[in-house]
């Protein structure tokens, strides 16, 4: 049948199994918005406040549910506002389609008005992109951009559509979406042999996990590999929930902020399995020093992950979760009684401590965790709360752990809790921010607000830059260059003029009374949590630093 580009690209959308949509109208994609209004019982719309924000929630969506997100903007500054949002999802693997429309075809390349290269732009931060300039092939290159969004290891795609295109007629037909399969191409019974070697030959092994297990939705499978190799499991920021964290196998994070039971454990071991993690700076402090001691033995989809950052000794290359049923499928059942027993030891010796009194950051993630019983999304901004959800919230299941890892975005979480909780309306879930963080998207309220969705924004409001302070305390001789945000920002009367319901609390008792009340609301809840300016994340290691020489408050009063 004969379609215009818009309407081809919201049949495409259907053939992909896509419920919703984010994003922001404008001049050049008008024609598209012209379609969706007509679909809006098949495509639900939500619209942003920013741009930004529509990227934040196709990336939340995605990560919640395992699909591929989907946000889409005008020409010019529209596409220039998803920018942060697609370099975000490229660094943590999160597959997302941006659709942009661009100025019509005879004007690009003109400074037209609003025009922009916006492929030029994105060809550092996403799996591929495209700019379709023939209606003839754009039903062809949207399927090819969800394709490449899915398989392997996940990324963004963007597809630019000139707005003349979107006015073009051609022949559609609709297609079944591809099966994407499993990447197995590159998995070889001889790496498995040898995986199964230095495993069974190892006497002190760790394992440690990565976002790579959640993607693949290896959970299951991980357990299985855990319970007979018989070693101690420690994850990083994006492997949260791949493992349970209530297992007593588990031994919390590793790395800069990771426990010290993680991190002198790793320093010690024989052999380190790397399940799906790419060796972040933040995770191996100095690399040279990092696990001097063992082999490594690192699973991964990617190949380009291999050696990238720390040298390897045995790799296998695959979707990790065909990974570990293979190895589980030939692996004997292995004993390290002595060596867990140490690890055992070091959780007793090196406990995560926090004020024994008044509000901070651990105490209220710990609350949250206890009112939640475990069974709520969790998304951050980034900083010092980010850290402290990450090490006093226990993950249980993948996909409750939502954060920006490898750029670090602040801004990112209010946005990315809204897609979560439209795609998994069956989940609390919850946004927790510092003072800083919130102020670049709180805009967004005024969205969860318009689409009545119970997200509950916890603001940890200490009132300085948390994490940029704690290393001008620590680094900088107490230089706080602007990062104390010493003004009269009210939030809680932010988000009652936004619509939503908001209350300040100062002690522990308001705050377990505002989270009573927050869990019983079907709307947006914000909870502003006032700390002291100089807590910090403990432990710590100095950039620079090994990671077995992390260190906490009790170490530097002692030296």
């Amino acid at each position: 049948m004969q379609l215009t580009g818009a309407q081809i690209i919201i049949e495409c959308l259907k053939e992909q199994g896509v419920d919703t949509v984010f994003g922001y109208p404008g001049g050049a994609i008008l024609n598209l918005y012209d379609e969706l209004y007509k679909h809006s019982d098949e495509i639900h719309h939500v619209l942003t406040s920013h741009e930004q924000g529509a990227s934040h929630a196709a990336d939340g969506y995605a990560r919640a549910t395992g699909k591929v997100g989907v946000c889409m903007a005008t020409s010019g500054p529209g596409a220039t506002n998803l920018v942060t949002g697609i370099a975000t999802a490229y660094m943590d693997s999160v597959p997302i389609v941006a659709i942009t429309c661009n100025v019509g075809v005879p004007l690009l390349g003109k400074d037209s008005f609003q025009e922009i290269d916006i492929t030029g732009i994105t060809t550092p931060i996403t799996k591929h992109n495209f700019i379709v300039k023939d209606v003839k092939n754009l039903a062809a290159v949207i399927r090819r951009a969800f394709r490449i969004a899915k398989k392997g290891r996940p990324g963004p795609v963007l597809v630019d559509i000139p707005k003349d295109v979107t006015g073009a007629v051609t022949e559609y037909v609709r297609e079944e979406p591809e099966v994407i399969p499993r990447m197995t191409d590159k998995l070889r019974e001889e790496d498995i042999d040898r995986a199964l070697e230095m495993i069974e030959e190892s006497k002190k092994p760790y394992i440690f996990v990565g976002g790579g297990a959640v993607i693949s939705d290896a959970d299951e499978e991980l357990a299985e590999f855990v319970e007979k190799v018989q070693a101690p499991v420690t994850d990083s920021l994006m492997g949260k929930g791949a493992f349970d964290g209530t297992n007593p196998l588990y031994t919390g994070m590793l790395g800069m902020h990771g426990t010290k039971t993680s991190n002198y454990g790793v320093s010690e071991c024989d052999l380190l399995i790397a399940v799906g993690v790419r060796f972040s700076d933040r995770v191996t402090g100095n690399a040279k020093k990092f696990a001097s001691n063992a082999k490594i033995l690192q699973f991964d989809v990617d190949p380009a992950e291999i050696n990238k950052n720390i040298v390897t000794d045995a790799s296998v290359i695959g979707d990790i979760k065909e990974i570990l049923i293979r190895i589980n499928r030939r692996l004997k059942q292995q004993e390290h009684k002595e060596w867990i027993e140490k690890i055992m030891e070091y959780k007793k010796k090196y406990p995560m401590l926090y004020p024994a009194e008044g509000l901070s950051g651990p105490y209220i993630m710990k609350k949250i965790y206890e009112k939640t019983q475990g069974d709520a999304i969790i998304v951050t901004e980034v900083g010092q709360h980010q850290m402290w959800a990450a090490q006093f919230y226990r993950f249980k299941k993948p996909r409750t752990f939502l954060t920006s890892g490898g750029l670090g975005t602040m801004g990112y979480g209010l946005g990315a809790a809204i897609g979560a909780q439209i795609g998994r309306p069956d989940k609390r879930v919850i946004n927790i921010a510092g003072d800083g963080c919130f102020r670049m998207n709180m805009n967004e309220i005024a969205t969860a607000v318009r689409q009545q969705l119970p997200i509950i924004q916890v603001v940890i409001n200490n009132h300085v830059l948390g994490m940029v302070r704690q290393w001008q305390d620590l680094f900088y001789e107490e230089r706080y260059s602007h990062t104390v945000l010493n003004d009269n920002v009210d939030f809680v009367k932010l988000a009652e003029a936004m619509g939503a319901q908001g209350v300040r609390v100062t002690s522990r008792q308001e705050l377990e009374e505002s989270l009573d009340l927050a869990l019983t609301k079907q709307t947006p809840f914000l909870i502003d949590c006032i700390i002291d300016c100089d807590d910090k994340v403990w432990p710590m290691v100095a950039p620079g630093a090994a990671i077995s020489e992390a260190f906490d408050e009790q170490d530097i009063k002692r030296s």
